[in-house]
């Protein structure tokens, strides 16, 4: 299944711009695919103002977000996967949503040996095991 990040990308970037607010993206900027400007970079993470106004060619895509915005005065292309983007939110209020750190996958939860399905018949305990006819 593909992920869902880059469709609440837009949701919220819709959202926030319909309701006039300053769209800021909280952007991971160590990982793979990342291209900002390093300067402006602290503690490995970086916040983009994406308004209409403050960005060129805006394509939040499922692969790719990428514009171009002005920082310290110079244009700069920017491009980062949108599973780079930690989150979305108004620089205004801060409403928006932080999304969850997908770098590490999680194992699927399993049943161990030891602790049967609550939904599967036990046997009795103690005793031989037996069967019964169900008509």
């Amino acid at each position: 299944m593909t992920s869902n990040r880059p469709y609440l990308i837009r949701a919220l970037y819709e959202w926030l711009v319909d309701n006039d607010l300053t769209p800021y993206l909280l952007v991971d900027a160590d990982r793979d695919g990342v291209h900002v400007p390093s300067r402006y970079v602290e503690e490995g993470r970086i916040v983009l103002n994406v308004s209409p106004s403050a960005v060129r060619d805006l394509n939040l895509g499922n692969e790719l977000i990428a514009f171009e915005a002005r920082f310290g005065g110079s244009a700069f292309p920017i491009s980062l996967p949108p599973d780079a983007v930690l989150g979305v939110y108004a620089r205004e209020n801060g409403k928006g949503m932080l999304f969850p750190d997908d770098g590490v996958e999680e194992p699927e939860q399993t049943r161990p040996d030891h602790d049967p399905d609550p939904d599967q018949p036990r046997p009795p305990s103690g005793g031989k095991p037996s069967l019964k006819v169900v008509k």
